[in-house]
C-alpha cells in the first residue's frame, strides 16, 4: 500500500467518526456499533431510536459540513479499561462496552472531535477541515457482529476523496452501477427470478433466455475442460454424513450445510465436490502413468447462507460450480499450478476481461494438516504466481482449512473486483483419504491434490456478466442473437421463410409477428439489448432481402439472408 492509498484509508475512516458525531447530535439517543474503512468508502453501523430514513441522509450531511468547517481538531486519549467502560455505561452505549470487554488490554485507544468521543485504534487526520470530497450514499440493514440473533442496525455507506474529480468519478460509477444492477437488467431481460415467497430465499430460477446464456457458457466449459485434458463426472447431491466427517467438513463447515436424517441415518446436501471427487479417484487403483488426473464436473451446491446477507446472484443458497480437481505427483504441481492460471486467463480474454488481481491466502486457525506441508504448499503458489508474473497481494489466515489457495479477481467495465477463480493446494485431504498411486518402482506414494474453479460459481459469474457488459452481451453469448419484426401481418410466410434459414445456421433468433406497431416493436426488442433486428416490409419481400439494423440504432442498410448469415459467422470468429 502506497502513501497516497494510506492517506485515504484514514481520511475515509475519519469521515466516519464525522458523521457518526453528525448522527448523534440529529439523534443523541443513538447507539454506536463500528465505523471501518471498506474498499470504496466507508460506513457505521448506527442503533437508533425511530430508525434512519434516506431522507435524512442531506440533513447529516449538512451537520457534517458544519463540523468539517469548524476544522476540530481530532485528539487521541488512552483511558484505562475501567475508565473506558464507565464513560460509554454512562453514555448508554452497550455495543461500545461488549468491544471494550473484548479487547485484551489495559487500556484503549479514544478519539475525539468536537464534543464526540469514540473508541478507537485510529489513526486519523489532524482534524475535521482536512476532509474536502465526501457524499453520504445509502442505508442498509447489518446485524450487529453479521449475527442474525443479534440486533439489526442501520448501516450508513459514504464514500471520500482527496479530491473532487476523484469524487465525482466515483459518484458517476456509483450511478452507472445503479443502471447495470444485475437483478433489475436480470428481470428486464427475463434472465432469472427469485420467488422468495413462494420457493424460499437464496434459490434462482433461470427463465429460458437466462437458461440458454447459462447452457451457452456451460458448453463452453466442457469445451475448453475436455481440450486441457479433463475428464467430465458427475457425483450425487445428497451424500452420507460420514463422509463428510471423514473430509473434515462437519467439523470446519457445519454452520453453512444443510443436513437431512432419514431412517436413523445422516445426510448432507453436498457443499462442495471435493469429496464425491475423492471417492471417483479412489474407485480404482491408480499407477504413475494415471496421473495427473483432471476430473471436472459443472457441480451443484448448497450452503446455508443467512437470509441478510443473500443478493440476487451474488449470493445464494444453491449454486453450480465449474468444479475440477487434479491429481498428481509432487513433480507436476508446478506445470498443474500455471496450466489452471493460463487457463483463467483464456477465460478471462474470452468473456470479455482484460484484467484481473490475485490474492495469495494462507494458513487459517482452524487448519487440519502438518505446518510444514501448509509452509511448502504457500511457498509453492507463490512462486508460480511469481513465475507468471501475476501481481498478488497475501491475504494473511484466509486459506481454506485443508490448503492455501490462489483467489483470482477480475475487474469490470467500472473497475470492480469480482471473485471468480480459485486454485487450492492440498496435502491434508488425500493423507485423510489415503490417496496414493503406484510409482515406476511399485512403491506406493501419496498422490497431491489441487482443487480449482475458472469461472467459479455460474450464477456469480452470470450476474458479472450482467453488469459488465449492462446486458448488452456480445454476439456469441447473447441468448437472442437476431429478432425479425414484420410490418404488416401479410409478410408473416416471408418472415417465417428468413427465420427459418437464419435459425438454421445456428443463430439463436426470434420472431416478432405481433399486431403492433414498428415503433413499438422497435422499441420492446431495443429495450431487450438483442443484438441484431430485422425489419420486413413489402419492398424487402419483393426483392427477397432484409432491412438489419444493428443494437444501438445503427441501420446497416438491406441484404440478403445469406450476406446476413455471412456477417454474423464473421462477428462470432471475431468475438471467441
Amino acid at each position: 500500500m502506497n502513501k497516497t492509498d494510506i492517506h485515504l484509508e484514514t481520511l475515509k475512516h475519519s469521515c466516519s467518526h464525522v458523521m457518526a458525531g453528525a448522527v448523534k447530535k440529529l439523534y443523541p439517543a443513538a447507539k454506536f456499533g463500528i465505523g471501518p474503512a471498506i474498499e470504496n468508502g466507508f460506513y457505521y453501523d448506527i442503533d437508533c431510536p425511530g430508525g434512519i430514513k434516506e431522507e435524512d441522509l442531506p440533513k447529516i450531511e449538512e451537520l457534517m459540513r458544519e463540523e468539517i468547517k469548524q476544522d476540530h481538531p481530532f485528539i487521541q486519549k488512552m483511558w484505562s479499561k475501567p475508565n473506558a467502560k464507565k464513560f460509554f455505561q454512562e453514555q448508554g452505549q452497550p455495543y461500545k462496552l461488549e468491544l471494550i470487554e473484548g479487547l485484551d488490554t489495559e487500556e484503549v485507544s479514544i478519539y475525539e472531535h468536537d464534543n464526540f468521543v469514540d473508541l478507537c485504534r485510529g489513526p486519523h487526520v489532524s482534524s475535521t477541515g482536512a476532509i474536502k470530497f465526501f457524499k453520504l450514499l445509502s442505508l442498509s440493514g447489518a446485524y450487529w457482529r453479521g449475527d442474525e440473533n443479534n440486533a439489526q442496525l442501520t448501516r450508513i455507506y459514504g464514500a471520500v476523496f482527496n479530491t473532487k474529480e476523484e469524487l465525482d468519478t466515483y459518484l458517476q460509477n456509483v450511478e452507472e452501477a445503479k443502471k447495470r444492477d444485475h437483478r433489475l437488467l436480470g428481470k428486464q431481460l427475463r434472465l432469472f427470478d427469485i420467488y422468495h415467497e413462494e420457493a424460499g430465499a437464496g434459490v434462482v430460477f433461470y427463465l429460458p433466455k437466462g437458461a440458454t446464456l447459462r447452457r451457452i457458457i456451460e458448453q463452453w466449459e466442457e469445451t475448453e475442460h475436455k481440450k486441457r485434458g479433463y475428464q467430465v463426472v458427475i457425483t450425487p447431491h445428497l451424500m452420507h454424513q460420514n463422509l463428510w466427517a471423514k473430509s473434515g467438513h462437519l467439523d470446519h463447515y457445519a454452520e453453512f450445510m444443510y443436513p437431512i436424517e432419514k431412517e436413523n441415518q445422516g445426510f448432507i446436501l453436498k457443499p462442495m465436490n471435493c469429496p464425491g471427487h475423492i471417492l471417483i479417484y479412489k474407485s480404482e487403483i491408480r499407477s504413475w502413468r494415471d496421473l495427473p488426473l483432471r476430473l471436472f464436473e459443472l457441480g451443484t451446491v448448497y450452503r446455508y447462507e443467512k437470509s441478510g446477507v443473500l443478493h440476487g446472484l451474488l449470493r445464494v443458497r444453491g449454486f453450480t460450480q465449474d468444479d475440477a480437481h487434479i491429481f498428481c505427483q509432487e513433480e507436476d504441481l508446478q506445470p498443474e499450478l500455471e496450466g489452471v492460471l493460463d487457463f483463467v486467463s483464456d477465460a478471462m480474454r474470452a468473456f470479455g476481461f482484460s484484467e484481473f488481481e490475485a490474492e495469495l491466502s494462507t494458513r487459517p486457525e482452524n487448519y487440519i494438516g502438518e505446518v510444514r506441508l501448509w509452509e511448502k504448499a504457500e511457498q509453492i503458489l507463490e512462486e508460480v504466481l511469481k513465475k507468471k508474473k501475476i501481481a498478488y497481494q497475501v491475504n494473511p489466515g484466509d486459506g481454506a482449512f485443508y490448503g492455501p489457495k490462489i483467489d483470482i479477481k477480475l475487474k469490470d467495465a467500472l473497475q470492480r473486483s469480482w471473485q471468480c477463480a480459485t486454485v487450492q493446494l492440498d496435502y491434508s485431504l488425500p493423507e485423510k483419504f489415503d490417496l496414493t498411486y503406484r510409482a515406476p518402482d511399485g512403491t506406493k506414494k501419496r498422490v497431491v491434490m489441487l482443487h480449482r474453479v475458472i469461472l467459479g460459481s455460474l450464477e456469480r459469474f452470470i450476474a458479472t456478466l450482467i453488469e459488465h457488459y449492462a446486458g448488452k452481451f456480445p454476439l456469441w453469448l447473447a441468448p437472442v442473437q437476431v429478432s425479425i419484426l414484420t410490418i404488416t401481418d401479410d409478410l408473416v410466410d416471408y418472415a417465417k421463410g428468413v427465420f427459418q434459414k437464419i435459425g438454421d445456421s445456428g443463430c439463436r433468433v426470434e420472431l416478432d409477428t405481433r399486431d403492433e406497431t414498428l415503433q413499438k416493436k422497435i422499441r420492446e426488442n431495443e429495450l431487450q439489448k438483442i443484438p441484431y433486428l430485422i425489419i420486413l416490409g413489402k419492398k424487402e419481400e419483393e426483392k427477397g432481402l432484409m432491412s438489419v439494423r444493428q443494437r444501438g440504432g445503427k441501420n446497416l442498410g438491406t441484404m440478403t439472408p445469406e450476406e446476413f448469415i455471412a456477417l454474423m459467422t464473421k462477428e462470432k470468429e471475431v468475438l471467441y
